[in-house]
């Protein structure tokens, strides 16, 4: 049977079928939709975890009771489950456990750019590559096998081409469960990283390196496209894809095992071709171990450190090389001369807007359009977080001044505190990232007697990456009912006695809480709850502008609301996009009254 798949879809289809029982996960770009395709299937637990390290820990438990199981993350995800992730790889498994690792070159959602290879690497582990939905597919089952047979977690690691490119995939499984009692062996010596215990593993470690690079020397899946002589190239993951078009007639080398090298495959290769080009995105990891055996090769003199390759890329560091004539086409894509202007904006009715635009008044950062206004030193520092929310660093709202990782806003705001900023300052933090990695920091806050307001902005979903459940939503990844955490509770049993909920549309609830929080010496919670737009049912009394009350001063322009636009110096909202009675931001804050209903009938349904 075939089925057109993307490489998240063939990732958790391979999983089911190689006999996976527990898969957990974070939601973050580009996995997401791994754990989201596999939640289908009802004889598999799922869960979204509360982060990342979470997410390994209960993996590595499943694992030592047997189970075969799945965690997926993003590559800064992996940031995060490190410290488990570590120990997965000094104390082994028992079921096998795949951690699949997306990365994500050229930077499409992430706050950074790296190479998670690096990470297998000092966790001794060993790395599977896909190059297509296919081999993702395939690999799955492979991947599960190698973690029982040599007993160490595999990463599985894929690119966000690999993730979100859809391709034809065989599909010649179908569910294989063991028939196996989950128990836990007691074994103190594997289990317990007492350092006696850590002492007796790291050998075993470095011994599973030797075994699994002979594996590699005849693993199926790293395959030998013989070609020309004159030219050999050794690559892996979507780079195969890229070498494959620019270099058709060479002797190519893929590699799905990158992690150990198969030493005796490699030098056999070497003796094939007179020149050897090595392809590969963003770090030279490859290639530095080729040569660490004595290979000369060549690569990342010529192709870049950084983003992703692309045939044109490729093509352009081949021609640099002498690999290929000066006068070789370089793929060509047709693109219009104009396209449309899209900036990054939060949405049409989002509860973040309202809370910005307070947070930007208070540090006398709006600028009127046609202002010549610069840049002062602002009266409050934001420190910002990971989330959707981001957005309201740009323009018009200008209401954030860091951002690092999930969790920082508030560490970063006690930072500044304590060494003795003159401003106040807020940190701001989303429901999910708050429940992800904001209520360690906070406990810092009250331990450390820190005098920051904390402000959380609470829509009920993880709306970054596409509205997934977390503890807060009192619903599990399939829908069903689920345990519901408190905010409010958590943070009053912090201690901290100055907390306020307000309406995220009512911006002088919004205002009255920051400025008395602002005002207080001590540490504040406000919390700022309303619906995301799109979690919105139905878009009710769209506004409108009324042109003869307004005088074009621009006030509702600064709240960034994608529905707000203009004709020539006159505002006008766009009824189709208007969240209408569910928002009312842009009425609340129109100094002529000039926002009004359009009228009173309902004009859409918001899917």
């Amino acid at each position: 049977m075939k089925k057109l798949l993307s490489g998240n879809e063939a990732l958790a289809l391979g999983a089911y079928h190689a006999g996976v029982r527990v898969a957990t996960a974070y939601p973050g770009t580009p996995s997401t939709e791994i754990l989201e395709s596999i939640s289908q299937f009802k004889d598999i637990y799922t869960e979204w975890s509360t982060n990342e390290k979470v997410a390994m820990e209960v993996a590595l438990g499943s694992s030592y009771a047997g189970a075969r199981t799945m965690v997926s993350l993003k590559q800064v995800g992996l940031n995060v489950a490190a410290d488990p992730f570590l120990a997965a790889a000094t104390t082994g498994v028992k079921g096998g456990l795949v951690v699949i690792n997306a990365d994500d070159p050229g930077i499409h959602s992430s706050q950074g750019e790296q190479d998670n290879r690096r990470y297998a690497e000092l966790a001794k582990i060993p790395i599977l590559e896909p190059t297509d939905s296919q081999s993702a597919y395939d690999l799955m089952q492979v991947a599960f096998d190698i973690s029982e047979q040599f007993d160490t977690p595999v990463m599985l690691r894929t690119t966000t081409r690999i993730s979100h490119s859809k391709s034809v995939v065989d599909i010649t499984g179908q569910r294989q469960l063991r028939e196996q009692k989950m128990e836990f062996p007691r074994q103190m010596q594997k289990y317990v990283m007492l350092p006696v215990n850590a002492r007796v593993r790291h050998p075993l470690m470095e011994e599973r390196l030797v075994k699994l690079a002979a594996f590699g020397d005849t693993f199926a899946f790293n395959q030998l496209e013989k070609g020309e002589k004159k030219l050999g190239i050794i690559t892996s993951g979507i780079a195969y894809q890229y070498a494959k078009n620019v270099f058709p007639n060479a002797t190519i080398l893929k590699l799905c095992l990158t992690y150990p090298l198969p030493p005796e495959l490699l030098k056999k290769f070497a003796a094939m071709v007179d020149k050897i080009l090595v392809v590969e995105e963003l770090d030279p990891f490859l290639e530095d171990h080729i040569k660490a055996m004595g290979i000369n090769v060549i690569g990342k003199e010529f192709l870049p450190r950084l983003g992703e390759l692309n045939n044109d890329v490729v093509t352009g560091a081949a021609v640099k090389a002498d690999l290929l004539p000066a006068s070789q086409p370089l793929e060509k894509i047709s693109i219009p001369a104009k396209l449309p202007m899209r900036p990054p904006l939060l949405c049409p009715g989002c509860p973040h807007s309202g809370a910005f635009y307070v947070l930007s008044s208070l540090a006398q950062r709006l600028k009127l359009p046609g202002s010549k206004q610069t840049d002062k030193t602002s009266t409050l520092v934001i420190t910002g977080d990971i989330g959707c929310y981001t957005l309201g660093a740009y323009p018009p709202l200008n209401a954030m001044d860091t951002t690092a990782c999930m969790g920082a806003s508030i560490g970063q705001a006690i930072g500044m505190e304590k060494a003795g900023i003159s401003n106040k300052v807020v940190a701001v933090i989303g429901d999910s990232t708050f429940l992800h990695s904001g209520i360690t920091p906070l406990i810092d806050a009250v331990y450390n007697q820190s005098k920051i307001t904390v402000m959380i902005l609470d829509n009920s979903t993880t709306a970054m990456t596409g509205h997934q459940e977390h503890p807060g939503t009192g619903f599990t990844i399939q829908g069903d009912p689920a345990g519901k955490v408190n905010i409010e509770n958590i943070v009053k049993g912090l201690g901290i006695a100055d907390v306020k909920t307000v309406n995220a549309f009512n911006l002088k609830e919004v205002r009255a809480a920051l400025k008395d929080s602002l005002e207080r010496d001590e540490l504040s919670v406000v919390i700022v709850r309303g619906n995301c737009a799109v979690k919105v049912p139905k878009k009710v009394n769209p506004r409108a502008v009324d042109k003869e009350l307004c005088n074009q001063c621009g006030i509702c322009l600064l709240i960034g609301c994608p529905a707000i636009q203009t004709e020539g110096p006159q505002p006008v909202i766009d009824g189709t996009m208007c969240m209408g009675d569910a928002c009312t931001i842009c009425e609340q804050i129109c100094p002529r009254k000039a926002i009004k209903p359009a009228s009173p009938v309902k004009v859409g349904v918001n899917k």
